[in-house]
């Protein structure tokens, strides 16, 4: 999804169910602000998953490989910064779930022009790569704080990993809202997956809020 000039640019990481209709709503809602929005695919054409369903033959294989997943990530960012109206030093990694992983992961790997990174709801685990390098990205991390998928000591950890790495880092974390509640069709509670139209209203206006800060707007 493109913008008109020289804008800043946003780096969609997908969820686990990979380039779907969430992720392409997405993009066109960060276009729909003036952003220049590029939706990086970590799984490869035509590689899809279903949005109500269990996505972990795609996904597994991606965290059990962080340096491969890495590399793609970087992959796509480095295509994104060469297409003409980008400005390629604004650029924003954001993503949902899995896609917030990935998000994390550009900047832990200090992507060139990659000044921020927003994670709704988003994994949170270290790749395990080595000695993490400091991150000069800032860095908003949009949580549900009944999460049991990414549990609070989970929060913690990643909370000291950024810290110990110099980053400019805050977290907003929602009481008693569960995983994936930026998703409408969230309705598993018994697995601690619930959409929470409040809780993704607050999300939605932090996240915005923060990318003016750190890329600008169109204009």
């Amino acid at each position: 999804v493109g913008a008109s000039g020289n804008v800043p640019c946003i780096l969609l990481c997908h969820d686990w169910s990979g380039l779907n209709r969430s992720t392409r709503d997405a993009a066109h809602r960060f276009s729909a602000l003036g952003y220049a929005t590029f939706a990086l695919d970590a799984y490869g054409k035509g590689l899809r998953g279903d949005e109500r369903g269990d996505n972990s033959v795609l996904m597994n294989p991606m965290m059990e490989d962080r340096a491969l997943l890495c590399d793609r990530l970087l992959a796509g960012v480095m295509t994104a910064r060469r297409f003409d109206g980008i400005d390629a030093d604004r650029m924003a990694a954001v993503g949902c779930c899995f896609g917030g992983l990935c998000a994390l992961d550009i900047v832990r790997a200090g992507a060139a022009g990659v000044k921020a990174a927003v994670t709704f709801h988003g994994g949170l685990k270290p790749p395990g790569l080595g000695k993490q390098p400091p991150i000069s990205a800032r860095v908003l991390l949009l949580h549900g704080w009944s999460d049991p998928i990414v549990p609070p000591e989970t929060v913690v950890a990643v909370a000291q990993e950024l810290t110990d790495a110099g980053a400019d880092w805050e977290m907003h974390a929602y009481g008693n809202v569960m995983h994936a509640f930026t998703f409408q069709d969230a309705n598993l509670p018994e697995f601690g997956v619930l959409y929470d139209r409040a809780a993704a209203t607050k999300a939605w206006a932090a996240a915005r809020s923060f990318l003016e800060k750190t890329i600008g707007t169109a204009s």
